[in-house]
């Protein structure tokens, strides 16, 4: 359904991406931000299933500045190599190639964007700073805690596991606090990743019930 573009960052970087395009009219578009593991088989299926559901999805290799091309499974070896990229993330270049995504996709319609894990933290953080959006929502973003001082500019809605055990219960109540017109939910006995139907963590319960939460908010929003 998709297939591979390329995308160019406000600084002339250029970055690959993956679109998919509805079978119809779109209602708008999504920008969809990958985990650690780059722009892979499951990120380009969570572009798939959004041109099902009538938008134009896009997702950009927010990792092509340091390693271009990087796709990553879920083995333990692999999820320890891909959290090397993260040790020390380029906040400003990542946002930096989040716009030219929304930029590259704004003329479609109305704009959301959704994240999962890294790119949960980047989709709360592009709803604070970046333009043209209308609507996010980030899955499990860790860092999102560190910027919840920060006010979105656009309706947000966060999904978090209750077992996530990188990201404290307290984190997610210090999210609530802060940013109480920030919509939360939280998962009962769900892991990091509880979305993802490749990783060991996939919780069939909890990503049944945030998909279509997750659909719904775009549907109110994006118009």
């Amino acid at each position: 359904m998709g297939q591979d573009i390329k995308l160019t960052a406000s600084d002339n970087f250029q970055l690959g991406a993956y679109r998919a395009d509805p079978a119809g009219v779109p209602k708008g578009a999504v920008v969809v931000i990958q985990e650690i593991f780059g722009v892979n088989h499951h990120i380009r299926s969570v572009c798939d299933r959004l041109a099902g559901e009538g938008y134009v999805a896009i997702a950009p290799s927010i990792f092509d500045r340091t390693a271009p091309n990087f796709q990553s499974g879920y083995s333990p070896d692999e999820i320890a190599e891909a959290r090397k990229f993260v040790a020390n993330p380029d906040w400003a270049a990542m946002l930096r190639d989040t716009q030219a995504a929304i930029d590259a996709v704004k003329s479609i319609g109305p704009v959301g964007i959704i994240g999962f894990c890294l790119g949960g933290s980047i989709a709360f953080v592009a709803a604070t700073r970046l333009t043209g959006l209308k609507a996010a929502i980030g899955y499990y973003g860790g860092a999102v805690v560190r910027f919840a001082d920060e006010t979105p500019k656009v309706p947000t809605q966060l999904h978090f596991g209750e077992k996530d055990a990188g990201i404290p219960l307290a984190d997610v109540e210090t999210i609530r606090a802060k940013r109480p017109e920030v919509e939360v939910h939280i998962y009962p006995g769900a892991q990091h990743g509880f979305h993802c139907d490749e990783r060991a963590s996939y919780d069939k319960a909890s990503a049944d019930i945030a998909w279509p939460r997750s659909m719904a908010f775009f549907a109110k929003h994006l118009k």
